[in-house]
């Protein structure tokens, strides 16, 4: 039996043996189906094996009794008081002593994860944010050391917040060591990566393949003279994509994931896992072998370090995202986190349409009440793009064509639709399929922006109220929600990034803008500004949050139909009761009955959210422009 010693370290291997046990078929059993007949198969079984009983005996005692904490209490990520905070290291704080400095500030805004955007050593100049990775085991040394690293990790522990970075398995930067001996010729390393001596395979799956970043990375091979070969690069042409069916790499990225699990980390963001499987004839994304893949990787964590959870980014149609947090036979195997990409999706196309029928539509239709071991993490902005991910078959089952409705929806966040109370800026313009994406933070596309320019006091007061009932939708929805730095003060896009010649060709950094301390001091004293009243109003979403175990993340989400187009509503169905959550996209004055409310389980007719009465006496509860309730 598994001991404690007076200083609360784990000691013998003993814990280590029954987690193989408990994960021994789950990696396994990927594992045999995916490379059971590669040559190297006996080999990679027993470097592996050996790989996870080094990183176990490496393992501080302190991340054990960690291990053996959430052992004990599986749901910790589900629970209501978890809430994520994501920021580029450099511009949220400058390096990582910064980042320590400031974790008061975090922790008082009620975060309790925090997600240090790409921080592992990039290639040098344009690397895609940093998500064009030279070295797995350093830091970025514009943030620090690594031993600067294990000491943010640390003190984050220490207020109970959790750490998550990225781990970009589809690909590194063509200056890697691994690249880099591909390049020279080297056979071990070449099989590390998907190379071909002429143009003949590239092109047949060309055919089927799309283009991520059109604009600045057209196509998907890039061709070397001084190597004579042409190179898989999905993305950009410094990422070579990594050659999974080669069952070293699995090998290597186990022991990239578990030294970083032993630096403290305990969110892994695995980025960009659709593409880490090739076919030919299809888009090479979210294929079967995807899946068995991370589930794999999942086990190995699970054996190792079970303190650490893995979000998987996935920025997909519902029916593909959906089995990144396990679905059939690898439910509750998989991820335990994925991005609710179309809740995010259709915050925005409801909040321009002031019309909530296909959010209700897609929400209720592609979406289980609740998942196994797993839950979503929902957001209103992140680092990236917002890509319009409405198909035409959602479109149309509530009346809508879908490309016009898209094309509206970029239109409108441009600024350019008549009466568009958005600023943003488009990313990525396809031409051929007419895909225009958007970029923007979230009080300028909320309004906030043009109503300050403007001098309209009703606007800024409308913007605010876009940003706070987003916010509250998030926290209540199921999962956890998601800060991207800057929202929490209204940061407006920074332009910038037009002067930066490695950023100008990437409208994304419009909403990527340094921290603004000044502003943050400017929301401490005055609550009535703009970034006060945000501020604050954030603070009390979350700390409401927290107190509501209705908003656990076990507990279904049933979406409810109002027959009002202008509201959206669910019931997170608790077994000690129901609390529905009711949002109103327009800024027009409208209300529900009581007597559905009552219905629906909310007997109390009282909002969590403001902890006062809802109701006007006479049957009806109003609903003000961009109102929030939380109804018990």
């Amino acid at each position: 039996m598994a001991k404690l010693d007076t200083t609360g370290g784990v000691t013998g291997d003993t814990l280590f043996e029954l987690r193989y046990a408990r994960s021994r078929d789950d990696l396994w059993g990927m594992l045999d189906r995916l490379y059971g007949t590669h040559p190297g198969y006996p080999a990679f079984r027993k470097a592996l094996d050996r790989a996870l009983k080094v990183a176990w005996r490496e393992r501080a005692d302190d991340l054990k009794l960690l291990d053996l904490r959430r052992d004990l209490e599986p749901d910790w990520f589900q629970r209501p008081d978890m809430t994520g905070y994501s920021f580029y290291i450099d511009r949220f704080a400058g390096d990582l002593e910064g980042v320590v400095e400031r974790l008061d500030y975090l922790k008082d805004l009620g975060v309790t994860y925090v997600h240090f955007m790409p921080c592992l050593k990039p290639r040098p100049g344009d690397s895609d944010g940093g998500y064009s990775v030279m070295d797995y085991r350093a830091i970025n040394p514009a943030f620090g050391t690594m031993e600067d690293f294990e000491a943010a990790t640390a003190a984050c522990r220490m207020r109970g917040i959790s750490v998550c970075v990225d781990l970009v398995i589809n690909h590194t930067a063509k200056e890697h060591t691994w690249a880099k001996k591909a390049r020279k010729g080297d056979p071990t390393y070449l099989d590390y990566y998907l190379t071909f001596p002429d143009d003949t395979l590239p092109m047949q799956y060309e055919e089927t393949l799309l283009e991520v970043f059109p604009d600045n990375a057209p196509g998907n091979f890039t061709y070397y003279e001084d190597m004579g070969r042409w190179v898989w690069t999905t993305f950009n042409e410094h990422q070579w994509d990594l050659n999974w069916a080669n069952p070293q790499i699995f090998l290597e990225m186990t022991k990239v994931m578990l030294f970083l699990a032993n630096r403290g980390v305990e969110i892994l963001r695995l980025d960009a896992v659709a593409f880490i499987w090739k076919r030919m004839g299809t888009r090479c994304q979210s294929e079967p072998e995807c899946h068995m893949l991370l589930q794999a990787l999942r086990a190995a964590c699970r054996i190792v370090a079970p303190s650490v959870i893995h979000l998987e980014e996935a920025i997909v149609s519902p029916e593909e995202m959906l089995p990144y947090l396990g679905r059939g036979e690898h439910d509750g195997k998989e991820g335990n986190l994925a991005y609710h990409n179309s809740l995010m999706v259709q915050f925005w196309s409801a909040l321009a349409a002031r019309d909530t029928q296909l959010m209700t539509h897609v929400l209720g239709t592609h979406f289980p009440p609740a998942l196994t071991n797993a839950t979503y993490a929902t957001y209103l902005r992140c680092h990236d793009d917002i890509g319009w991910a409405v198909t035409d078959a959602d479109a149309s089952a509530v009346g809508l064509n879908g490309p016009m409705h898209r094309a509206f929806l970029s239109d409108f966040y441009e600024g350019d639709f008549a009466g568009s109370f958005a600023k943003g800026e488009l990313f990525q313009v396809n031409p051929e399929t007419g895909d225009k994406r958007i970029s923007g933070s979230c009080a300028s596309l909320c309004g906030l922006e043009k109503a300050i320019m403007a001098g309209d006091s009703a606007g800024v007061d409308r913007a605010i109220d876009r940003i706070l009932m987003g916010h509250a939708l998030i926290a209540s929805y199921g999962g956890v929600p998601l800060v991207y730095m800057g929202d929490e003060i209204a940061l407006l896009n920074d332009y910038s990034y037009h002067d930066v010649a490695d950023l100008a060709h990437d409208s994304r950094w419009l909403h990527r803008p340094r921290m603004d301390w000044e502003r943050v001091s400017a929301a401490q004293a005055d609550r009535g500004s703009p970034e006060g009243r945000v501020l604050s109003g954030l603070r009390e979403i979350f700390a409401r949050r927290a107190a509501c175990l209705e908003l656990h993340a076990r507990h279904p989400t049933e979406i409810l139909h109002t027959g009002n187009a202008q509201l959206f509503a669910f019931a997170r169905r608790a077994p000690t009761g129901a609390m529905v959550c009711v949002f109103n996209f327009a800024e027009t004055w409208t209300s529900i009955p009581e007597n559905w409310a009552m219905q629906q389980g909310a007997t109390r007719r009282h909002d969590a959210l403001s902890d006062a009465p809802a109701g006007d006496g006479h049957g009806a509860i109003p609903l003000p422009p961009y109102a929030r309730l939380w109804l018990r």
